[in-house]
């Protein structure tokens, strides 16, 4: 037996601990676990199929396990080195931000919670393989979701040297049948008790798909929604917060000044309370199957509307209608696992350039499952109280506008009288 190591990886800065394992001259593959039945039969089943040593990385994009334990676990388990990488900070500033940026909305009402927590987890994988000198990365993804597309596509995007193992892909396993199994190798697993639903959550947003779920006609029953009070049951007197933003981001609320995971903490504590972020929606999923999933997104969907809003107060016309297509073309990229391509690269650089005065503060009112945008207010701000007003103090030229209307009528007029015979 020789040392080996494990890692706890608290931003860009690991924390050693050792563990014996038994020293192999076989190849590694980097297997994302996350201590759940699936990944944890995976790394014996790796081990089994294809004869490889197993390094398991568990990463922390807002829902947290015990890091030590879980760790522990994957030792126990077999795996010959496991880390634990809490990757909040990154998610937020190079992930969750970018893309409230872009007011990223795919199909225009998910704001991408999963979507945009798969490059992030795909970037540390690359980074441990290489790290490891593992010539193998394995996902648990299905052969039937967009997730092993984003896993897939994003891997050989950054090193397309690596190959790719799906154990789901490849097993044909029911949930008994794993459990099974587990027992037969002796595999320390934690089954909670089933569910119908098939999740996934992070800081973003939580997703529910499966079960009931799958009849779009029915409505979501409660049990579907896990963080956010429902609406009936909402306090029945509306809260308002205060969102500052400078250069398009979300810096302080309710005049304190937070960091980015401490404030959309503090904005989906506000949010759940009042049961806001429900989203029910038939999606179309990148495989070609229309998928209906239900989400709950409470800090995204308050912080996308308070930062569209500020974007409405400080931006020109012209500027709000094109950045709203390539809103549309980011969201896009971001759900078909297309993050790590020069186009998203050059999307994202225009979309910084347009937040350069979106500053100002927002205020919202949250009530009964609703979040509303009631006021705004910018020192860039291109709302001019002298122009809008009809009361005293207008200062809009009135005779203006027959000129103006003359000019901008012009071409309809000549085609009418141009195609008068018809």
């Amino acid at each position: 037996m020789v040392s080996a190591q494990s890692f706890i990886m608290v931003g860009k800065y690991p924390k050693r601990i050792k563990m014996q394992t038994n020293h192999s001259d076989k190849d590694k593959v980097v297997l994302a676990y996350s201590g759940g039945l699936d990944t944890s039969v995976a790394i014996r089943w790796l081990q089994e199929r294809y004869d490889l040593d197993v390094v398991a990385v568990a990463i922390n994009v807002g829902q947290p396990p015990s890091s030590d334990d879980i760790i522990a676990r994957a030792k126990k388990i077999g795996a010959i080195a496991a880390y634990y990488i809490d990757a909040q900070q990154e998610f937020v500033d190079d992930f969750v931000f970018p893309s409230l940026k872009a007011n990223a909305m795919y199909q225009g009402v998910y704001p991408l919670s999963t979507a945009i927590a798969r490059p992030l987890i795909v970037k540390k994988l690359v980074e441990i393989a290489k790290k490891e000198g593992a010539k193998y990365i394995a996902h648990g993804c299905t052969g039937k979701g967009n997730d092993q597309v984003r896993f897939d596509v994003g891997i050989n995007t950054l090193d397309p040297d690596l190959k790719i193992i799906a154990p789901l892909r490849e097993w044909v396993m029911t949930r008994e049948d794993e459990i099974e199994y587990a027992r037969q190798k002796d595999i320390p697993i934690r089954v909670k008790k089933e569910s119908p639903f098939s999740t996934d959550e992070n800081l973003w947003g939580r997703s529910c798909e499966c079960g009931i779920l799958e009849d779009p006609w029915q409505e979501p029953p409660e049990e579907a929604w896990e963080w956010t009070t429902s609406p009936l049951e909402a306090p029945d007197q509306p809260e308002y917060i205060e969102i500052d933003f400078v250069d398009g981001l979300p810096v302080a609320l309710n005049g304190e000044k937070m960091g980015g995971v401490e404030l959309i903490k503090a904005v989906h504590a506000i949010a759940c309370r009042h049961g806001v972020g429900r989203i029910d929606h038939v999606e179309d999923r990148l495989v070609g199957i229309k998928s209906r999933e239900t989400y709950e997104c409470p800090a995204a969907v308050v912080l996308t509307a308070a930062h569209q809003s500020m974007e409405f107060l400080t931006l020109p016309k012209d500027l709000l209608a094109f950045k709203k297509d390539v809103e549309k073309r980011f969201s896009e990229l971001t759900y078909d696992g297309l993050w790590f391509g020069m186009l998203m690269e050059s999307l994202q650089k225009f979309i910084d350039h347009t937040q350069n005065q979106v500053t100002g503060t927002i205020r919202v009112k949250l009530y009964k499952g609703s979040a509303k945008v009631v006021g705004r207010k910018s020192p860039y701000s291109m709302y001019d109280e002298g122009l809008s007003t009809y009361a005293v103090g207008d200062s809009f030229d009135h005779n203006s506008a027959v000129g103006f209307i003359y000019c901008w009528g012009l071409p309809y007029r000549t085609a009418s009288r141009a195609h008068k015979k018809e």
